[in-house]
């Protein structure tokens, strides 16, 4: 069983997102983020921590650095430099002091803490068996803020709908990185779960395999996001292996997960199709033509059962939807 980070559970609902992760920054990191204003707040996707470099800031149009005086510049030069000790007591932190305890995770290169919130971590590979085993020598981190965004799927979800069987199309999300693909599927997961009167959608029982703990955001198998009242969450579970779980166990009507894109993913799907049970998933990549390339996705595009498609962009924010293509003529609904 993975080890859990020793923080204590959030409710997205009672605090900001980026309050959720302050408890994990240094003191003087955390008063330097917590001391910037509302409206930059509202806009900070990341803070990177880098050794004996700038304190960097992803915001929703923009890169930033962090001066020590707690103001956004544009020079590296002037912004706050990242010391050892600052990323020691970052990771003591994240960890709850058990580095090693948490070697699964140091595997897949991230930590996923209480909320949903993801800590990329780069360092020392260590390999053993021609896989990477762990890693040592954390130079830089990355803390991902996870937000929820309710009724970011209502203009969506009437073109996800198949109102005959009221139930969901087979759906695909994809997008590049930072495009808002886990934030539009939560959204899609709560809407579907606790139903649509509107779009005469009843409430629908949902499987979630949430392999990195940024869908639900489960703490000790608790959600501490709203993923909605009918949803049943497989937490820190691989996606291959929980989609038949929540198969076998649990009689969803749909199933649901995040990031897709090994062999096994694809066989498990199948066997989810074939059980008759909806899929919503999402995956990484620019174009369809990208995704047809990846040898492991060629297969699923073989299969002709994905009814919808969409691209997620960032040309009017976060989370807009570029386009929505019909999975059968593979042809634009004009949906922009």
């Amino acid at each position: 069983m993975a080890a859990t980070p020793l923080l204590r559970p959030v409710k997205s609902t009672k605090s900001h997102p980026v309050e959720e992760v302050l408890p994990v920054l240094p003191v003087q990191l955390r008063n330097l983020i917590a001391g910037l204003p509302l409206e930059v707040l509202e806009r900070l996707e990341e803070i990177r921590l880098r050794q004996e470099r700038p304190l960097a800031l992803g915001l929703v149009h923009k890169d930033a650095f962090l001066s020590p005086e707690g103001n956004l510049v544009s020079s590296p030069e002037q912004a706050y430099r990242v010391s050892a000790g600052d990323l020691e007591r970052t990771l003591q932190l994240v960890t709850g002091s058990s580095l090693y305890a948490l070697e699964e995770e140091l595997r897949n290169g991230y930590i996923t803490l209480p909320g949903g919130h993801r800590v990329g971590l780069t360092g020392r590979a260590v390999m053993e068996g021609g896989r990477v085993k762990t890693l040592k020598y954390i130079s830089s981190l990355n803390i991902r803020i996870s937000r929820e965004v309710p009724g970011l799927a209502t203009p969506l979800l009437p073109h996800l709908i198949d109102r005959r069987l009221k139930s969901i199309y087979h759906t695909l999300i994809f997008s590049p990185p930072r495009c808002g693909k886990t934030t539009l599927l939560r959204d899609i997961i709560r809407q579907l779960s606790n139903g649509a009167p509107e779009l005469d959608l009843p409430g629908l029982t949902v499987g979630v395999v949430d392999e990195r703990s940024e869908l639900a955001g489960c703490y000790r198998g608790v959600p501490q996001r709203d993923v909605g009242v009918r949803t049943d969450v497989l937490d820190g579970c691989p996606k291959a292996e929980g989609m038949i779980m929540l198969l076998r166990s649990m009689a969803p009507q749909v199933i649901a997960t995040d990031e897709i894109g090994r062999d096994e993913d694809i066989a498990a799907l199948e066997e989810v199709f074939h059980a008759g049970v909806r899929v919503l998933v999402t995956v990484h990549g620019a174009s369809l033509a990208e995704l047809a390339a990846r040898p492991a996705l060629q297969h699923l595009f073989k299969l002709k059962v994905i009814q919808r498609f969409v691209l997620l962009g960032r040309s009017r924010g976060v989370g807009t939807v570029e386009d929505i293509l019909d999975g059968q003529t593979m042809r634009s609904l004009g949906v922009r």
